[in-house]
């Protein structure tokens, strides 16, 4: 049994987009007094704890290179493994208060809208989601692209109130080359497949004694796409002449242990049992011999609009609450 009684683990068949969509949705057509709430990055409240990260971040990273924080001559650029926008985000507002970021740069994987308007300018939703061994960042519509446009404008609700609203009735934007060239300016990407990401995990693991789960793995590469040296050069790879490489952080966005079949399939059976052997938490450890629960899930049918659905959930939803916590949802 978890050991805080009133937390239940909750698996829904579609898309985390398509999730926020219903939750979302939800929440706009519920009375006040329901105070319903979510935790992930749509909540204001992460990327603003997510803040921290980026300015513990800077703060180590002038420490290792022998400088002062207040040495007005260093910047950093940060690459992040990147879904709904939330910790890049965070790194954004952290930025806007002066932390000293150059490029904030987003690690993708094929599901790329985030590349895509960085690229083109065009902020268009894909049709279908695309299924990648980095799933944590599988996103047709990153909700918090919302808020880099706020202060990209100077917070201009007015002009970002259109965009969205544009966005919302069409799932398109199309950035005019003003805002595009600014948005360019604070951000980069890249785009990283499943075949890349697994093996810049081999390579963190053979040149720098690192053991990468698949999203920072995402980050690993796509630094390297960006032109970044964080490995040996390959073939006809040139060498960053020291001293002029710009200095660099990776946001590493979770544990390894969480993902052993991507794992296995990037370092092999050996290269899993090795990690497990070396590397493993020790506290992840001691959950392995707990009995799993498993998720009470919540189903998306292809035939279903999002009205029904929102039925079907809140129906759902009040039953778990009835049920197993004894109480009524008014």
């Amino acid at each position: 049994d978890l050991p805080i009684k009133n937390i239940l683990a909750l698996s829904s068949s579609s898309s985390s987009s398509s999730s926020f969509d219903v939750v979302e949705s939800k929440k706009k057509t519920t009375s006040r007094r329901r105070r319903l709430c979510g935790v992930n990055s749509y909540n204001i409240g992460r990327p603003l704890a997510q803040m921290i990260h980026f300015i513990w971040t800077y703060l180590r990273v002038v420490e290792q290179i022998g400088l002062e924080p207040s040495n007005p001559d260093i910047t950093i650029d940060i690459v992040i493994p990147t879904g709904a926008m939330g910790n890049i985000a965070g790194g954004y507002m952290a930025k806007q208060m002066g932390l000293p970021i150059n490029y904030l740069c987003a690690g993708v994987n094929v599901n790329d809208i985030i590349h895509r308007v960085l690229e083109t300018g065009k902020f268009y939703r894909s049709n279908e989601m695309i299924k990648t061994m980095s799933d944590a960042i599988n996103v047709q519509m990153p909700y918090n692209f919302e808020r880099l446009l706020f202060y990209l404008t100077g917070q201009n609700h007015v002009l970002v109130n259109g965009w969205m609203k544009t966005v919302d009735s069409t799932n398109k934007l199309d950035l005019d080359k003003t805002w595009h060239e600014k948005l360019r300016q604070e951000f980069r990407s890249a785009r990283i497949t499943d075949e890349e990401m697994c093996n810049a995990m081999k390579r963190a693991r053979d040149e720098l004694s690192f053991f990468a789960d698949p999203h920072t793995s995402v980050a690993l590469s796509a630094a390297e796409k960006l032109g970044y040296r964080l490995f040996q050069p390959l073939g006809d790879e040139e060498e960053s002449s020291i001293g002029t490489a710009p200095v660099v952080a990776i946001m590493a966005t979770a544990s390894p242990c969480k993902f052993e079949e991507t794992v296995t399939v990037a370092l092999g059976k050996d290269g899993w049992d090795d990690y497990f052997e070396k590397s493993f938490p020790e506290n992840a450890k001691d959950l392995l011999d707990t009995e799993e629960m498993p998720p009470t899930l919540y189903r998306w049918d292809k035939d279903m609009a999002l009205d029904d659905v929102q039925k079907v959930w809140e129906h759902h939803s009040r039953e778990i609450i009835r049920t197993k916590f004894d109480c009524q949802v008014g």
